[in-house]
Formats: C-alpha cells, sequence, structure tokens
C-alpha cells in the first residue's frame, strides 16, 4: 500500500509540474477558449461528483460526496462568469475603437495607421 501511495503521488507532481509548463506557454488570444473547453471538463467532473454522491452509504461518503458537487458546481459557474466577462472586455474594445478615431490604445492606435 505504501509504494501505490508513492506512485500515485509521484504522478500527481509530475502531473502539477507539466500542467504549469503548459499553462505558461499558452498564448493570451487563446485563454479564453481554453477556458470555454475547460468549463465542459469541469462539467463532467460535476456529472462525476453527482455520481459519487448518488451512492455514497455513510455520513463520511455523504458529507464528502456534498462537498464535492459544491466544489463542482462553484468551479463550473466561477468558469462561465470569467469567461463572460472576458468576452464582455472585447466586445468593449471593438465598440470604442470605432466609435472615435481619437482613441487611445492599441485598437485606437492601429485604425489611425490603417
Amino acid at each position: 500500500m505504501t509504494e501505490h501511495l508513492v506512485v500515485l503521488v509521484t504522478y500527481f507532481v509530475l502531473a502539477v509540474f507539466v500542467g504549469i509548463e503548459v499553462i505558461s506557454k499558452v498564448p493570451t488570444i487563446l485563454h479564453t477558449p481554453l477556458m470555454s473547453g475547460s468549463n465542459a471538463i469541469h462539467g463532467i467532473i460535476l456529472v462525476g461528483a453527482l455520481l459519487i454522491a448518488a451512492h455514497a452509504q455513510t455520513p463520511l461518503q455523504i458529507g464528502l460526496g456534498f462537498v464535492a458537487v459544491v466544489l463542482a458546481t462553484t468551479n463550473v459557474v466561477g468558469g462561465f462568469v470569467v469567461t463572460d466577462r472576458m468576452l464582455e472586455m472585447f466586445k468593449g474594445r471593438r465598440s470604442g475603437a470605432t466609435g472615435s478615431a481619437g482613441s487611445t490604445g492599441a485598437a485606437g492606435g492601429q485604425e489611425q495607421r490603417g
């Protein structure tokens, strides 16, 4: 049992390092689409938490299942809120940049050159 636990902890640590490397290499422009994709994955995690909670028999299992459902729901809702706010920021840039030719910022500067 101890060797198995060491192997699982090793996998976890390696997954953390790989995750940090992958996430740090993502360009800013791809962040919003990846957030939407990860929200879909978190939805699957929520379904798994619901299934585990539904089959709970002891009070400890029921409590852990409830906590898993609450955390997974919070994660899904929070991810969609963040994605929505990011998309609203992009909409705000487009509207503000087309309205005034003398605006400052990246979009306004490109508009003046073109």
